[in-house]
């Protein structure tokens, strides 16, 4: 029987870099209405100062901040109205020393003046004079131009993914449309003579689709726009044909299933057959996951995921996210959370050990609870908060060890 020729992640990473080098994405100009969940593919600067005048965080009076100094509840210091600023409008209003205008929050500040103070701690003595009975620092309760955002200064940079929030944020710098990386586009393909359509009756010894659904979400979850979705049966020409096809309006084709050395799996003979460099990857020190296939045919990128749901969703989580994530120059890296591991956990010698892992909080922290099971389960995944990294070097984690675990 033949064996896989197994390689650590990191060398798995590292010809990934090579061979995929030359796969790229286009890129196209869209509204910022819809480029939430997008990636930006240049960076965008501010055209304005943002805000563009001096700005009064609170309703109250534009003032000289040295007329208040020393002031106090019982000794207040008067000073003369000379004015009121409108909300939207500018004012030509400006304030010297012993003086003081209105300012609604927002509105402009004054000329001269230096500080707002805030109007619970005015008295309006009459219509031409107040009391103010705190002292007020300079620059308090204003934001001045430019504070926010400087004109030319950098709001999104290259490769980031887009929010709602960085919508606000380019609306209110004039921008109206940015360059975004097309969506990736994927193929995922379920192979195995025992999947069904998960939604109709089956047969025994059949087992419903599975990874075409789970997979199919994780790419869209990350911006990719998945066009292909199939399910077929273990054939050599019925893959090949199904693959080909696949890759001719795909940046990369997933294969889920049919990836290991037995007879009947073909993933690696199909690949190998559809273009050079192939294969170059049949194999990986890992578990789950250790029958994992990468090449490259027709410029495009094929991953060859295990058919068990555990291994395909990590494979999926360390591999295929990360090249997507390097097609939109995007920081590929996952939200860690420190925790306390609550019992023993046993790791396979050579082999980096992904081990699934729940949250459960205790006072400020978190407890990493192990989940145990067969690569097979896909409640491993379902109840699964995150996993945990436990190094080919490493026997294992102890009891009450703190791990870093990664939130899938």
């Amino acid at each position: 029987m033949k064996l896989l020729k197994v390689d650590t992640i990191q060398q798995v990473l590292d010809k990934m870099e090579y061979q995929f080098r030359d796969i790229k994405l286009s890129t196209e100009e869209i509204n910022i209405l819809e480029v939430v969940g997008r990636t930006a593919a240049e960076e965008i600067l501010s055209q304005y100062n943002i805000p563009d005048f001096n700005r009064s965080t609170v309703d109250g009076y534009a003032i000289v901040a040295s007329d208040t100094f020393g002031v106090t509840d019982s000794i207040p210091v008067f000073l003369d109205v000379i004015g009121q600023v409108e909300m939207g409008k500018a004012t030509n209003i400006v304030i010297n020393k012993g003086q003081a205008a209105y300012v609604p929050t927002g509105g402009m500040v004054p000329s001269g003046a230096d500080a707002v103070i805030m109007i619970e701690y005015i008295e309006e003595m009459d219509n031409k004079t107040i009391a103010a009975y705190s002292a007020t620092a300079p620059g308090e309760n204003i934001i001045r131009i430019g504070d926010d955002v400087a004109a030319g200064a950098s709001l999104i940079h290259k490769g980031k993914l887009i929010k709602p929030q960085d919508i606000g944020a380019m609306a209110a710098a004039g921008i109206r449309q940015i360059n975004v990386y097309e969506k990736p586009r994927v193929a995922v393909i379920s192979t195995g003579d025992e999947i069904a359509d998960p939604f109709g009756d089956i047969e025994a010894g059949e087992i419903r689709d599975i990874n075409t659904y789970t997979l199919s979400a994780m790419l869209e979850e990350m911006g990719a726009a998945v066009t292909v979705r199939k399910v077929i049966k273990d054939e050599f020409e019925l893959l090949r044909s199904n693959v080909e096809a696949a890759l001719e309006n795909n940046h990369i084709v997933i294969i889920s299933g049919g990836s290991s050395v037995g007879t009947k799996d073909v993933t690696a003979k199909v690949i190998d057959c559809l273009g050079e460099p192939g294969v170059f990857v049949h194999g990986m020190a890992v578990k789950p996951g250790k029958p994992t296939i990468i090449g490259k045919a027709k410029g495009r990128a094929l991953f060859g995921l295990p058919g068990h749901p555990v291994s395909a969703v990590m494979v999926f989580k360390v591999l295929v996210g990360h090249f997507i994530a390097k097609l939109m120059n995007r920081d590929h890296f996952s939200l860690q959370i420190p925790a306390e591991c609550s019992t023993n956990v046993h790791s396979s010698p050579g082999k980096e050990t992904f081990q699934m892992v729940e949250l459960q909080q205790i006072g400020n922290g978190y407890l990493a609870v192990p989940l145990h099971g067969k690569s097979g389960a896909i409640s491993l995944v379902s109840k699964a908060h995150g996993f945990v990294r436990i190094p080919h070097n490493k026997e294992g984690i102890s009891k009450g060890e703190i791990v870093m675990v990664e939130v899938l």
